[in-house]
């Protein structure tokens, strides 16, 4: 009942049982979305503290997006659960309750059992009428069948002696409801959108299907076939609203990239490892342009032309490019290989006589 109206709310009841020992567990969520129909499964596998082989759900649309003859494909969101607590989905064909007769053997006698013991009193909240039907539920566990002959004694005993033994272990973490959002395409520049943030995709998926998958920490994104793509940290930060994996991008836009990452200040702090004169050098070349941006390529050419060369001889060629006021990176080219094969001679040559050793022979040994 509404507090504040009076009304009375309608509820739905979300029920399992068990094969042999027919255990039963009901819980009462107000209405019958996914969220809360995931949200029951775990509960009750939490409350049988195992799992079985197969889960056999109805065929409702939370649980089975497609179910012929031909073809089984279930919601992705029960696949993941599927997944997680390593079980089998098996859902009866369409429209055969036969193929779970316990289940719905025991949806009629919850309706007499528990439903009907529930409308003795009015309750103001789903917790107290969950913790009604938690004492109603237990109390049904735990009374002993009428034949005196059956084996299970009580639906609790059989399950503790029968079902229990042969039910796989629950995983040792919580299973985390996700947050799903579906996509018929994936746009050209390859980001989903969530929560006001866009998440990257590898660039070959634009224009298929995916599947977004948000938890409070992760966001995942799944192909139609529910197989993971990728994964991002969420973010909540306000900015960057665009969350880019680099390996996502195609060849062009990582280029544009790796250009668009190196302003002027990076190229300065380059050339200070060189030295006084090539910081000037430097300086010189992205104020001679009309928009500094255009003089990125000149600096990265002349500092990457100064890769295994010696700092002072790079140090030596920017001083006469500085000298000459001729800061241009073919200017530079030239004057960094002259220094260069200048060094080169003079080490050669020396003081300009070859050393004396017992193996050169003079133009005497010839005649």
């Amino acid at each position: 009942m509404d507090t504040t109206t009076g009304e009375l709310q309608k509820v739905h009841i979300f029920t399992t049982t068990l094969g042999f020992s027919s255990l039963v567990y009901a819980e009462i969520f107000p209405d019958e979305k996914l969220p809360h129909f995931i949200t029951g499964t775990v509960h009750a596998l939490s409350y049988y503290g195992a799992v079985p082989k197969y889960l056999v759900p109805d065929n409702l649309r939370t649980a089975v997006t497609r179910h012929s003859k031909d073809e089984l494909v279930l919601q992705s969101a029960f696949s993941d659960l599927e997944t997680f607590y390593d079980t089998i989905i098996l859902p009866p064909p369409p429209r055969k309750p036969k193929g779970k007769p316990t289940v719905e053997n025991h949806v009629r006698f919850l309706e007499t059992h528990l439903v009907e013991e529930l409308k003795k009193d009015t309750y103001t909240s789903l917790e107290a009428l969950n913790a009604a039907v938690k004492k109603i539920v237990a109390d049904i566990n735990q009374r002993p069948f009428q034949k005196k002959s059956d084996i299970r004694k009580s639906r609790m005993n059989g399950f503790e002696k029968y079902d229990k033994p042969r039910m796989n272990q629950l995983p040792g973490e919580s299973y985390t409801l996700c947050d799903y959002k579906y996509f018929l395409k994936v746009p050209d520049n390859y980001h989903l959108e969530y929560d006001a943030h866009y998440y990257s995709v590898l660039y070959t998926y634009k224009g298929k299907p995916a599947i977004l998958k948000a938890t409070m920490t992760e966001i995942r994104i799944c192909d139609e076939y529910n197989r993971l793509i990728c994964r991002h940290p969420r973010s909540y930060r306000d900015f960057p609203l665009y969350i880019t994996d680099d390996g996502h991008m195609p060849p062009e836009h990582l280029y544009y990239k790796e250009v668009n990452a190196h302003d002027g200040a990076y190229y300065r702090r380059w050339a200070s490892v060189y030295g006084e004169s090539m910081v000037t050098l430097i300086d010189r070349i992205l104020r001679s342009s009309k928009h500094e941006e255009q003089a990125y390529n000149s600096c990265a050419g002349v500092l990457h032309s100064c890769k295994d060369v010696p700092h002072r001889l790079v140090q030596e060629a920017a001083e006469k490019c500085v000298e000459a006021n001729a800061c241009k990176y073919s200017y530079f080219k030239k004057v960094l290989s002259m220094v260069q094969n200048n060094h080169s001679s003079s080490a050669i040559n020396g003081t300009g006589k070859l050393p004396s050793h017992t193996n050169i022979r003079g133009k005497e040994a010839y005649k």
